[in-house]
């Protein structure tokens, strides 16, 4: 579409341009010249004052931006410096509460050794363990350069864990009294009753317990919560050591015997050090 021509005969966009120039050369005149006043100073108020205003605003603009941008990098710089130390002061927490986690399983293990005085035992760590969810069987890092020897009665938690049943230089593998192929010969130390305490991997699983059968209480002493321990005629395990405590009392078909279970006083899901009795029984029937 053609622009309308203004009166002359001279298109609009020309004479604009023509009034353009003119304009600034007589605010150029103007300023150089000092010449104030008049209508060429009300031209000149009316167009400079706005474009210094807008160019001021614009660089205002820019610096404030420019202001903003380093505060954000100052800012993010100083977030991961801060994230950076958080994290560093996790891992030291997280360090500190694995080295006294080590420490409260040492002092369990010098207490029980001090209540198994009598008996020369060393400490020693788990290393490996048995697909079970259970410590029915596990590995310990001590072995005949150690003086670890088979047989040998192991214990944590204050009571009996198990017996070693095969051994390297350098490790050992025990099997817990929890385990399916296990049989201790024990005694219900308030009656001095005999009794034969069996492995159980499904009552663990169950109700976290180990049967007995064999018990010979023709009298009905053997109460729920009885102390039971390694029995004096065990041909593998040293006498006195803590096995649990009688949970269950039952009167066989025979009626001659009774069988029950038993509430293992080891943590047999959660255990990390161990005590090995150096003591084999037979030495002890010699000493």
């Amino acid at each position: 579409m053609r622009q309308r021509k203004a009166s002359g005969g001279i298109p609009s966009k020309y004479l604009l341009t023509i009034l353009s120039i003119i304009c600034v050369m007589l605010l150029f005149f103007s300023y150089s010249t000092g010449f104030t006043g008049g209508p060429l100073e009300s031209i000149a108020n009316h167009i400079f004052i706005p474009m210094q205003k807008g160019i001021d605003y614009i660089g205002s603009t820019i610096a404030i931006s420019s202001a903003d941008t380093k505060t954000r990098k100052e800012l993010v710089a100083e977030n991961e410096a801060l994230q950076a130390e958080v994290e560093e002061l996790n891992a030291r927490i997280s360090n500190m509460e694995l080295k006294l986690g080590e420490l409260d399983e040492l002092q369990k293990l010098y207490e029980l050794d001090q209540s198994y005085y009598d008996y020369d035992t060393t400490g020693a760590r788990i290393i490996g363990k048995g697909t079970s969810n259970w410590f029915n069987t596990f590995t310990i890092d001590k072995g005949t350069n150690d003086g670890i020897k088979v047989n040998m009665n192991v214990i944590a938690d204050g009571g009996l864990v198990g017996i070693v049943s095969s051994v390297g230089d350098s490790y050992a593998v025990v099997r817990a009294i929890i385990d399916d192929t296990a049989n201790v010969s024990a005694t219900i130390s308030s009656t001095e009753d005999n009794c034969i305490v069996s492995g159980s991997l499904e009552k663990m699983t169950l109700n976290n317990l180990i049967t007995f059968s064999n018990l010979d209480d023709s009298e009905d002493k053997v109460a729920i919560g009885d102390i039971v321990v390694t029995s004096n005629i065990s041909d593998k395990y040293v006498p006195g050591l803590l096995i649990g405590y009688v949970s269950e009392v039952n009167k066989d078909e025979n009626d001659l015997s009774k069988s029950g279970t038993i509430t293992p006083v080891v943590d047999f899901k959660h255990l990390s050090e161990v005590l090995v009795i150096k003591q084999l029984k037979e030495s002890y029937k010699s000493e």
